[in-house]
Protein backbone atom coordinates (compact mmCIF):
# COMPACT_ATOMS: atom_id res chain seq x y z
CA UNK A 1 0.00 0.00 0.00
CA UNK A 2 1.31 3.26 -1.08
CA UNK A 3 0.62 6.71 0.31
CA UNK A 4 1.28 10.39 -0.29
CA UNK A 5 4.93 10.73 1.83
CA UNK A 6 6.11 12.19 5.00
CA UNK A 7 8.17 14.67 4.57
CA UNK A 8 10.62 12.12 4.86
CA UNK A 9 9.41 9.65 2.69
CA UNK A 10 9.86 8.44 -0.98
CA UNK A 11 6.61 7.51 -1.58
CA UNK A 12 4.94 7.87 -4.95
CA UNK A 13 1.33 10.04 -4.55
CA UNK A 14 -1.29 6.92 -5.02
CA UNK A 15 -3.41 5.91 -2.63
CA UNK A 16 -5.16 2.40 -3.36
CA UNK A 17 -7.06 1.77 0.02
CA UNK A 18 -10.47 1.23 -0.55
CA UNK A 19 -12.39 3.47 -3.36
CA UNK A 20 -9.44 6.10 -2.94
CA UNK A 21 -7.76 5.66 -6.10
CA UNK A 22 -5.94 8.00 -8.32
CA UNK A 23 -3.00 10.57 -7.50
CA UNK A 24 -3.71 12.49 -4.29
CA UNK A 25 -5.22 15.81 -4.92
CA UNK A 26 -6.77 15.56 -8.39
CA UNK A 27 -10.54 15.43 -9.30
CA UNK A 28 -10.38 11.58 -9.61
CA UNK A 29 -8.95 10.92 -6.09
CA UNK A 30 -11.34 14.00 -4.89
CA UNK A 31 -14.19 12.54 -6.28
CA UNK A 32 -13.83 8.87 -4.70
CA UNK A 33 -12.63 10.61 -1.36
CA UNK A 34 -16.16 12.50 -1.48
CA UNK A 35 -18.11 9.58 -2.33
CA UNK A 36 -16.26 7.57 0.91
CA UNK A 37 -16.57 10.15 3.03
CA UNK A 38 -20.32 10.87 2.10
CA UNK A 39 -20.72 7.26 2.65
CA UNK A 40 -19.50 7.74 5.96
CA UNK A 41 -21.03 10.58 7.47
CA UNK A 42 -24.31 8.79 6.05
CA UNK A 43 -23.71 5.45 8.25
CA UNK A 44 -23.34 7.51 11.10
CA UNK A 45 -26.02 10.70 10.77
CA UNK A 46 -28.17 7.53 10.08
CA UNK A 47 -27.75 5.36 13.10
CA UNK A 48 -27.38 8.43 15.25
CA UNK A 49 -30.76 9.94 14.10
CA UNK A 50 -32.51 6.61 14.25
CA UNK A 51 -31.45 6.03 17.86
CA UNK A 52 -31.69 9.60 19.16
CA UNK A 53 -34.29 11.74 17.17
CA UNK A 54 -36.63 8.89 15.30
CA UNK A 55 -36.45 7.23 18.63
CA UNK A 56 -38.12 10.39 20.36
CA UNK A 57 -40.43 10.76 17.75
CA UNK A 58 -38.65 13.24 16.10
CA UNK A 59 -38.59 11.46 12.50
CA UNK A 60 -39.35 14.57 10.34
CA UNK A 61 -36.16 16.42 11.98
CA UNK A 62 -34.20 13.54 11.67
CA UNK A 63 -35.14 13.12 8.25
CA UNK A 64 -34.00 16.45 7.75
CA UNK A 65 -30.65 16.08 8.68
CA UNK A 66 -30.03 12.74 6.75
CA UNK A 67 -30.74 14.76 3.39
CA UNK A 68 -28.98 18.04 4.67
CA UNK A 69 -25.71 15.76 4.92
CA UNK A 70 -25.86 14.11 1.68
CA UNK A 71 -24.04 16.49 -0.14
CA UNK A 72 -21.43 19.11 -0.25
CA UNK A 73 -17.31 19.22 -1.53
CA UNK A 74 -16.32 17.80 1.26
CA UNK A 75 -12.75 20.39 1.06
CA UNK A 76 -12.01 20.33 4.64
CA UNK A 77 -12.41 16.44 5.07
CA UNK A 78 -10.37 16.08 2.19
CA UNK A 79 -7.82 18.45 3.48
CA UNK A 80 -7.74 16.77 6.75
CA UNK A 81 -6.99 13.69 4.78
CA UNK A 82 -4.25 15.17 2.99
CA UNK A 83 -2.23 16.07 5.98
CA UNK A 84 -2.64 12.91 7.32
CA UNK A 85 -1.22 11.13 3.91
CA UNK A 86 1.93 14.13 4.45
CA UNK A 87 3.48 11.70 7.12
CA UNK A 88 0.87 8.45 7.55
CA UNK A 89 -0.07 5.39 5.53
CA UNK A 90 -3.83 5.52 3.97
CA UNK A 91 -6.22 4.89 6.45
CA UNK A 92 -10.08 3.91 7.13
CA UNK A 93 -9.71 5.09 10.53
CA UNK A 94 -8.24 8.18 9.20
CA UNK A 95 -10.48 8.67 6.72
CA UNK A 96 -13.62 8.14 9.27
CA UNK A 97 -11.85 11.06 11.58
CA UNK A 98 -11.12 13.11 8.55
CA UNK A 99 -15.39 12.63 7.50
CA UNK A 100 -16.33 13.91 10.92
CA UNK A 101 -15.24 17.60 9.73
CA UNK A 102 -18.73 17.26 7.50
CA UNK A 103 -20.54 17.28 10.57
CA UNK A 104 -19.08 20.56 12.12
CA UNK A 105 -19.80 21.89 8.86
CA UNK A 106 -23.25 20.72 8.73
CA UNK A 107 -23.71 22.34 11.89
CA UNK A 108 -21.82 26.05 11.17
CA UNK A 109 -24.58 25.43 8.03
CA UNK A 110 -27.53 25.19 9.44
CA UNK A 111 -26.96 27.82 11.85
CA UNK A 112 -25.61 30.03 9.13
CA UNK A 113 -28.94 29.65 6.88
CA UNK A 114 -30.90 30.67 10.08
CA UNK A 115 -28.86 33.72 10.86
CA UNK A 116 -28.99 35.09 7.09
CA UNK A 117 -32.63 33.78 6.68
CA UNK A 118 -31.10 31.89 3.46
CA UNK A 119 -34.61 29.95 2.06
CA UNK A 120 -31.67 27.81 -0.09
CA UNK A 121 -28.73 25.60 0.48
CA UNK A 122 -27.62 23.34 -2.23
CA UNK A 123 -30.26 23.91 -4.54
CA UNK A 124 -33.03 22.62 -2.09
CA UNK A 125 -34.77 24.43 0.68
CA UNK A 126 -32.66 25.40 3.28
CA UNK A 127 -32.93 22.53 6.45
CA UNK A 128 -35.06 25.52 9.00
CA UNK A 129 -37.77 26.42 5.64
CA UNK A 130 -38.30 22.48 5.65
CA UNK A 131 -38.79 21.90 9.06
CA UNK A 132 -41.11 24.95 9.29
CA UNK A 133 -43.40 23.29 6.30
CA UNK A 134 -43.53 20.10 7.70
CA UNK A 135 -44.30 21.76 11.27
CA UNK A 136 -47.17 24.02 8.90
CA UNK A 137 -48.71 21.05 7.72
CA UNK A 138 -49.43 19.23 10.98
CA UNK A 139 -51.28 22.34 11.95
CA UNK A 140 -49.56 22.75 15.41
CA UNK A 141 -50.27 26.00 17.30
CA UNK A 142 -47.58 28.42 17.52
CA UNK A 143 -45.05 30.48 14.69
CA UNK A 144 -44.56 27.51 12.21
CA UNK A 145 -41.40 29.98 11.31
CA UNK A 146 -40.24 29.92 14.95
CA UNK A 147 -40.41 26.53 14.85
CA UNK A 148 -38.43 26.05 11.92
CA UNK A 149 -35.61 28.15 13.18
CA UNK A 150 -35.81 26.86 16.34
CA UNK A 151 -35.40 23.05 15.15
CA UNK A 152 -32.64 24.09 12.55
CA UNK A 153 -30.69 25.18 15.45
CA UNK A 154 -30.72 22.34 17.80
CA UNK A 155 -30.47 20.09 14.53
CA UNK A 156 -26.67 22.32 14.49
CA UNK A 157 -26.25 21.71 18.14
CA UNK A 158 -26.27 17.80 17.77
CA UNK A 159 -23.61 18.10 14.45
CA UNK A 160 -21.39 19.75 16.52
CA UNK A 161 -21.62 16.97 19.69
CA UNK A 162 -21.50 14.01 16.95
CA UNK A 163 -18.68 15.40 14.77
CA UNK A 164 -16.17 14.88 17.66
CA UNK A 165 -18.04 12.02 19.07
CA UNK A 166 -17.22 10.53 15.52
CA UNK A 167 -13.55 11.61 15.24
CA UNK A 168 -13.31 10.09 19.46
CA UNK A 169 -15.31 6.91 17.48
CA UNK A 170 -13.37 6.85 14.37
CA UNK A 171 -11.01 4.17 15.00
CA UNK A 172 -7.86 6.30 14.94
CA UNK A 173 -5.09 5.65 18.27
CA UNK A 174 -6.05 7.94 21.24
CA UNK A 175 -2.11 8.49 20.93
CA UNK A 176 -2.67 10.36 17.96
CA UNK A 177 -6.02 12.02 18.41
CA UNK A 178 -4.18 13.83 21.82
CA UNK A 179 -2.21 15.56 19.28
CA UNK A 180 -5.10 17.21 17.37
CA UNK A 181 -7.08 18.51 20.47
CA UNK A 182 -5.86 21.69 20.70
CA UNK A 183 -5.90 22.67 16.59
CA UNK A 184 -9.49 21.44 16.71
CA UNK A 185 -10.95 23.27 19.84
CA UNK A 186 -8.63 26.33 18.22
CA UNK A 187 -10.51 25.72 14.74
CA UNK A 188 -13.93 26.07 16.62
CA UNK A 189 -13.35 29.10 18.41
CA UNK A 190 -12.33 31.07 15.30
CA UNK A 191 -14.92 29.30 13.48
CA UNK A 192 -17.78 31.14 16.08
CA UNK A 193 -15.84 34.19 16.37
CA UNK A 194 -15.64 34.93 12.60
CA UNK A 195 -19.24 33.97 12.40
CA UNK A 196 -20.19 36.40 15.40
CA UNK A 197 -17.99 38.88 13.50
CA UNK A 198 -19.94 38.32 10.14
CA UNK A 199 -22.94 38.69 12.03
CA UNK A 200 -22.31 41.99 13.30
CA UNK A 201 -20.83 43.59 10.07
CA UNK A 202 -23.12 45.59 7.34
CA UNK A 203 -21.99 47.34 4.26
CA UNK A 204 -23.13 50.32 5.33
CA UNK A 205 -20.92 50.95 7.88
CA UNK A 206 -17.94 50.31 5.64
CA UNK A 207 -15.32 48.42 7.87
CA UNK A 208 -11.30 48.88 6.77
CA UNK A 209 -10.72 45.72 4.01
CA UNK A 210 -8.30 44.25 6.43
CA UNK A 211 -11.08 43.50 9.09
CA UNK A 212 -13.31 41.82 6.57
CA UNK A 213 -10.25 39.74 6.07
CA UNK A 214 -9.48 39.18 9.32
CA UNK A 215 -13.26 37.75 9.54
CA UNK A 216 -13.18 35.72 6.54
CA UNK A 217 -9.94 34.15 7.97
CA UNK A 218 -11.83 33.61 10.77
CA UNK A 219 -14.94 32.52 9.66
CA UNK A 220 -13.91 30.45 6.48
CA UNK A 221 -10.30 30.23 5.60
CA UNK A 222 -8.71 28.78 8.75
CA UNK A 223 -11.61 26.48 8.86
CA UNK A 224 -11.64 25.39 5.77
CA UNK A 225 -7.95 24.83 4.55
CA UNK A 226 -5.29 25.34 7.33
CA UNK A 227 -7.06 23.65 10.84
CA UNK A 228 -7.72 20.75 8.71
CA UNK A 229 -4.61 20.36 7.19
CA UNK A 230 -2.92 20.68 10.38
CA UNK A 231 -5.53 18.64 13.04
CA UNK A 232 -4.28 15.56 10.18
CA UNK A 233 -1.13 16.24 10.01
CA UNK A 234 -0.47 16.29 13.26
CA UNK A 235 -2.92 13.43 14.26
CA UNK A 236 -0.82 11.32 11.87
CA UNK A 237 2.86 12.89 13.74
CA UNK A 238 4.37 15.01 11.36
CA UNK A 239 6.95 17.31 12.69
CA UNK A 240 6.25 20.88 14.19
CA UNK A 241 8.21 22.40 10.76
CA UNK A 242 6.01 20.59 8.65
CA UNK A 243 2.65 21.07 10.36
CA UNK A 244 4.09 25.04 10.38
CA UNK A 245 4.85 25.09 6.35
CA UNK A 246 1.22 23.58 6.18
CA UNK A 247 -0.04 26.04 8.56
CA UNK A 248 1.26 28.87 6.19
CA UNK A 249 0.05 27.40 2.77
CA UNK A 250 -3.42 26.70 4.20
CA UNK A 251 -3.77 30.40 5.69
CA UNK A 252 -2.95 31.47 1.90
CA UNK A 253 -4.77 29.00 0.12
CA UNK A 254 -8.13 29.47 3.01
CA UNK A 255 -7.84 33.34 2.09
CA UNK A 256 -7.78 32.68 -1.41
CA UNK A 257 -10.64 30.37 -0.94
CA UNK A 258 -12.62 32.96 0.31
CA UNK A 259 -11.86 35.27 -1.54
CA UNK A 260 -13.64 33.42 -4.48
CA UNK A 261 -16.57 32.77 -1.90
CA UNK A 262 -16.82 36.54 -1.86
CA UNK A 263 -16.92 36.50 -6.32
CA UNK A 264 -19.41 34.29 -6.06
CA UNK A 265 -21.60 35.91 -3.80
CA UNK A 266 -21.66 38.63 -6.01
CA UNK A 267 -21.24 37.63 -9.44
CA UNK A 268 -22.10 33.70 -9.60
CA UNK A 269 -25.66 32.19 -10.35
CA UNK A 270 -28.30 30.58 -8.39
CA UNK A 271 -27.76 28.04 -11.00
CA UNK A 272 -23.93 27.22 -9.88
CA UNK A 273 -24.29 28.30 -5.93
CA UNK A 274 -27.73 27.00 -5.10
CA UNK A 275 -28.28 30.45 -3.30
CA UNK A 276 -30.08 33.59 -4.84
CA UNK A 277 -27.60 35.30 -7.28
CA UNK A 278 -26.18 38.37 -6.11
CA UNK A 279 -26.98 36.77 -2.19
CA UNK A 280 -24.50 38.85 -0.52
CA UNK A 281 -25.39 42.25 -2.03
CA UNK A 282 -29.21 41.90 -1.37
CA UNK A 283 -27.89 40.30 2.40
CA UNK A 284 -25.43 43.97 2.67
CA UNK A 285 -22.90 42.18 3.44
CA UNK A 286 -19.43 43.62 3.97
CA UNK A 287 -17.44 41.44 1.95
CA UNK A 288 -14.38 42.13 0.43
CA UNK A 289 -14.90 42.48 -3.39
CA UNK A 290 -18.01 45.37 -1.93
CA UNK A 291 -15.39 46.91 0.13
CA UNK A 292 -12.70 47.09 -2.57
CA UNK A 293 -14.87 48.55 -4.83
CA UNK A 294 -15.87 51.43 -2.33
CA UNK A 295 -11.86 51.59 -1.69
CA UNK A 296 -10.99 52.00 -5.35
CA UNK A 297 -14.21 53.82 -6.49
CA UNK A 298 -14.03 57.65 -7.80
CA UNK A 299 -16.45 59.89 -6.14
CA UNK A 300 -18.97 59.64 -8.73
CA UNK A 301 -18.89 56.49 -8.00
CA UNK A 302 -18.71 56.19 -4.80
CA UNK A 303 -21.69 57.95 -4.26
CA UNK A 304 -23.98 55.65 -6.68
CA UNK A 305 -22.38 52.81 -4.53
CA UNK A 306 -23.58 53.95 -1.06
CA UNK A 307 -27.21 54.74 -2.78
CA UNK A 308 -27.35 50.96 -3.55
CA UNK A 309 -26.11 49.67 -0.33
CA UNK A 310 -28.71 52.29 1.55
CA UNK A 311 -31.55 50.92 -0.69
CA UNK A 312 -34.37 49.10 0.96
CA UNK A 313 -34.95 46.51 -1.58
CA UNK A 314 -32.50 45.95 -4.79
CA UNK A 315 -34.21 44.50 -7.49
CA UNK A 316 -32.93 42.83 -10.75
CA UNK A 317 -31.87 46.00 -12.24
CA UNK A 318 -30.61 47.58 -9.17
CA UNK A 319 -28.32 44.32 -8.85
CA UNK A 320 -27.59 44.72 -12.26
CA UNK A 321 -26.29 48.02 -11.78
CA UNK A 322 -24.48 47.43 -8.63
CA UNK A 323 -22.20 44.71 -10.16
CA UNK A 324 -21.50 46.91 -12.97
CA UNK A 325 -20.38 49.31 -10.50
CA UNK A 326 -18.30 47.04 -8.94
CA UNK A 327 -16.29 45.82 -12.07
CA UNK A 328 -15.95 49.62 -13.43
CA UNK A 329 -13.95 50.47 -9.91
CA UNK A 330 -11.37 47.75 -10.95
CA UNK A 331 -12.30 45.47 -7.30
CA UNK A 332 -13.23 42.34 -9.14
CA UNK A 333 -10.08 42.31 -10.99
CA UNK A 334 -8.22 43.22 -7.71
CA UNK A 335 -9.89 40.53 -5.87
CA UNK A 336 -8.88 37.61 -8.62
CA UNK A 337 -5.35 39.49 -8.31
CA UNK A 338 -5.47 38.56 -4.67
CA UNK A 339 -6.75 34.92 -5.07
CA UNK A 340 -3.72 34.66 -7.52
CA UNK A 341 -1.17 35.70 -5.18
CA UNK A 342 -2.40 34.12 -2.38
CA UNK A 343 -2.47 30.68 -4.05
CA UNK A 344 1.56 31.01 -5.85
CA UNK A 345 2.57 32.25 -2.12
CA UNK A 346 0.71 29.48 -0.90
CA UNK A 347 2.64 26.98 -3.61
CA UNK A 348 6.23 28.81 -3.01
CA UNK A 349 5.86 28.57 0.43
CA UNK A 350 6.54 24.65 0.99
CA UNK A 351 9.89 24.21 1.63
CA UNK A 352 11.00 20.47 -1.08
CA UNK A 353 13.78 19.81 2.31
CA UNK A 354 10.54 19.34 4.34
CA UNK A 355 7.46 18.89 2.39
CA UNK A 356 8.45 16.42 -0.46
CA UNK A 357 7.25 16.56 -4.19
CA UNK A 358 4.58 14.54 -4.39
CA UNK A 359 3.04 15.85 -1.48
CA UNK A 360 2.99 19.52 -2.77
CA UNK A 361 1.74 18.51 -6.47
CA UNK A 362 -1.23 16.90 -4.18
CA UNK A 363 -1.36 20.53 -2.38
CA UNK A 364 -1.04 22.48 -5.60
CA UNK A 365 -4.05 20.57 -7.32
CA UNK A 366 -6.59 21.13 -3.82
CA UNK A 367 -5.28 25.09 -3.95
CA UNK A 368 -6.57 25.13 -7.60
CA UNK A 369 -9.64 23.02 -6.29
CA UNK A 370 -10.22 25.90 -3.81
CA UNK A 371 -10.13 28.76 -6.19
CA UNK A 372 -11.01 27.34 -10.11
CA UNK A 373 -14.52 26.34 -8.83
CA UNK A 374 -18.09 28.25 -9.45
CA UNK A 375 -19.95 27.01 -6.64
Amino acid sequence: MTALSSPAGTHSPQLTAGSQSGTVGDDAWRSNVRRAVLDEVADFVGTRCSVELNGAGLDAAGNTLVEFVSGGKCLRSAFMYVGWLCGAEPSNAALRAAASLELLHAFALLQDDVMDQSSKRRGRPAAHVQLTQSYRERGLSGSAERFGESAAILLGDLCLIWAEQMLRESGVEGRRLQQLWPRYDAMRIELAVGQFADLASDVRDLPPLDAVLDVARRKSGNYTVRRPLEIGAAMAGCDDRAVSQLGRYGAAVGEAFQLRDDMLGVFGSSANTGKPSGGDLLERKATSVVVMAYQMADAPTRRQLVELMNSEDLDDDMLDRFRTLIVATGAAQSIEDMIDHRVEYARNSLDDKVIDDSSRAALGNMAAACVERSA
